[in-house]
Formats: C-alpha cells, sequence, structure tokens
C-alpha cells in the first residue's frame, strides 16, 4: 500500500488535568450529559445545561479538591476528548478508605474509540497504587450502556440503590464495585 494513503493512527494520552483544562472538559461534562441521559432525564433540564456556566463550577471544585481526589484528561492527537475523576469514597460527608469513581465522560463524538476504557484503567490503576481496596461509583439504574461499559471492566452491582434528584424528578442510581489490586 502507498504510504501516503495510509492514515496514521491517532495517539491517545491519559495525563492529570489543569486548569486550563476545564473550558474544554466543561464542553465535554454537558455534551455527555445531553447524549447519555436523554430520556432518564427531564429534557429541560438537558437542554437548559451550558458549557460556560459549567467551567466557573469546575473550576471551583477542581481548584477545591480535597485530598486525594484526582482529575484525569485524555487527549486524542492533544485535543482533550475525555474526563475522569477518583478519589476517597463518599459516605455522605465523611470520606472513607474506598475508591469512588466521581465522572467520567467522553466526548459524544469519540465514544466506543477506547477514551473511556483508557481513562477508567488510569484511574484503576492509581487508586490501586494508592492502596484502596475496592472501587465505587454510582450510574443511573436506567443507563444500560454505562453499566455494559462498568461490568466488561470488572465492576458489578453491589445491591446499593439510591436516589438522585434532578429538577424535581428522582432517577435512581445503583452503586457498582469493583476489588483492586490482584483481582
Amino acid at each position: 500500500m502507498d504510504e501516503r494513503l495510509r492514515s496514521p493512527s491517532p495517539t491517545l494520552h491519559v495525563r492529570e488535568m489543569v486548569l486550563a483544562d476545564c473550558p474544554r472538559v466543561a464542553g465535554i461534562r454537558v455534551r455527555g450529559w445531553q447524549t447519555a441521559y436523554q430520556g432518564m432525564i427531564p429534557q429541560a433540564y438537558l437542554d437548559g445545561l451550558d458549557p460556560a456556566e459549567d467551567v466557573a463550577r469546575l473550576r471551583a471544585r477542581f481548584e477545591g479538591a480535597g485530598e486525594g481526589v484526582v482529575s484525569l484528561v485524555a487527549e486524542w492527537d492533544g485535543d482533550v476528548v475525555g474526563w475522569a475523576c477518583h478519589g476517597p469514597y463518599r459516605e455522605g460527608e465523611v470520606r472513607t478508605a474506598e475508591a469512588e469513581l466521581y465522572a467520567i465522560y467522553v466526548d459524544p463524538d469519540r465514544l466506543a474509540s477506547g477514551v473511556g476504557r483508557a481513562l477508567l484503567r488510569e484511574s484503576v490503576a492509581r487508586c490501586t497504587a494508592a492502596g484502596h481496596g475496592r472501587m465505587l461509583l454510582w450510574v443511573l439504574r436506567e443507563n444500560t450502556s454505562a453499566r455494559r461499559f462498568y461490568e466488561k471492566a470488572g465492576f458489578a452491582p453491589d445491591g446499593a440503590e439510591e436516589p438522585f434528584e434532578v429538577d424535581g424528578v428522582e432517577v435512581p442510581e445503583v452503586r457498582y464495585a469493583r476489588v483492586l489490586g490482584g483481582s
């Protein structure tokens, strides 16, 4: 095959997020909500999400992140296309010794391209290296595609459920868990 016709393979790189990534991450998060949660979350709420408004909230959380909270971004040929955040598990206001995946979002144009798997793999590796015995996460019960994604990565529902309220509507979440370190 003529080398000029072959397209170079894209480079995917996961790194720690920096403050300058906030606008791009906010856009990914908002588009992620609007794409993934259609039909599960009130449409008026999804339609009202604005990346520009989300940037300030994201910056404040990023700058005020507590000990052990890590935000990662995935770059595809230098463009930020995904974000994940993990840290100590939150049992109400108390942080425990277990890890929690707080968020993971991929640019909807890059779904099923390995970006989410790379971010999750890096989060799991970092939580394992930090000595956490388990990693937990919450996912909308109706979000079957996300649930399949987590199950393929070794997570399983552990029986815990709780409602998540959005615009006055309760949206049930289920908790998933994965044993870390050797399993």
